[in-house]
């Protein structure tokens, strides 16, 4: 499942919830949580599965996000969406436990937001997890949690770091925050990079204006296919000699190299 782009789509916009289906996002995350006034929430639920029912949004990924789970309200979604097949994945906003009952409970599979100070310190929990597929963090949440100013957790380095630390070493998907400054074309596509020099595969977004880049940036780009494919022809003709290492245009490539470049090819077959 490739995740460049998880654009965030409000439950409680019929407009939205059909316009989606026009869209390139990689996944589509319905929102019952922050989107969704308190007193419009059974509304939402009602709204998302009527409409699950006459639109085809193809094979790509449908998720929800849910209400936190200290809230009655997210124990209603999670019966509401049981019942729905084309919903595969769940969003599980200010994870701080063992999500595995989750899982267990409705076969769908798991993208944990960390928002919290426990969060942080339980991240290892949560992403171990039964059902986990990717993590992806909230840096307002965060930054209420902590007591600390927003636009420092935005571009805080640590948090960036350990999210994409524990995504990898336990093979899911590490997916960017989403970017609040719609008119800042520019930032978004600077964050975009950043992260994905950074390990990212993905970024959660928050209007269509923002998937094109997010697509774009986590794509291999054209030099970087062209090298993938001179690195694993060369690399495996050295391997039959007998040799671990070579050089090429005047560089090292090992081992590490040839794993990356065939990470680089097999990324692009599962795009097209």
């Amino acid at each position: 499942m490739i995740r460049r782009s998880q654009l965030y789509v409000p439950s409680i916009s019929e407009k939205m919830i059909r316009k989606s289906v026009e869209l390139k996002a990689d996944s589509i995350i319905f929102d019952f949580e922050d989107a969704v006034p308190p007193e419009d929430k059974e509304k939402a639920r009602e709204l998302l599965s009527k409409i699950l029912k006459e639109l085809d949004w193809g094979k790509r990924e449908l998720c929800v996000r849910i209400n936190s789970l200290q809230l009655l309200d997210s124990y209603k979604d999670i019966v509401a969406i049981s019942r729905e097949d084309k919903i595969t994945c769940i969003v599980v906003p200010k994870a701080e436990n063992d999500l595995s009952f989750l899982y267990k409970a409705t076969g769908k599979s798991l993208i944990p937001l960390i928002e919290t100070a426990k969060g942080i310190v339980k991240i290892e929990d949560v992403i171990r997890s039964e059902g986990v597929v990717g993590i992806s963090y909230g840096a307002a949440d965060l930054a209420l949690s902590l007591g600390g100013d927003y636009s420092f957790y935005e571009r805080n380095e640590y948090i960036k770091t350990l999210i994409v630390s524990n995504a990898k070493a336990y093979d899911v998907d590490a997916i960017d925050k989403v970017y609040f400054d719609l008119k800042n074309v520019d930032g978004f596509r600077r964050e975009c990079e950043e992260a994905k020099k950074l390990g990212y595969v993905g970024k959660q977004v928050i209007h269509p204006s923002q998937v094109e880049i997010a697509n774009e940036v986590f794509s291999p780009t054209r030099e970087e296919i062209e090298w993938a494919k001179k690195v694993i022809e060369a690399y495996e003709m050295a391997k039959k000699e007998g040799r671990g290492a070579i050089r090429l245009d005047d560089k090292l490539v090992d081992y590490v190299h040839y794993k990356i470049a065939k990470r680089i090819i097999e990324f692009q077959g599962a795009n097209q």
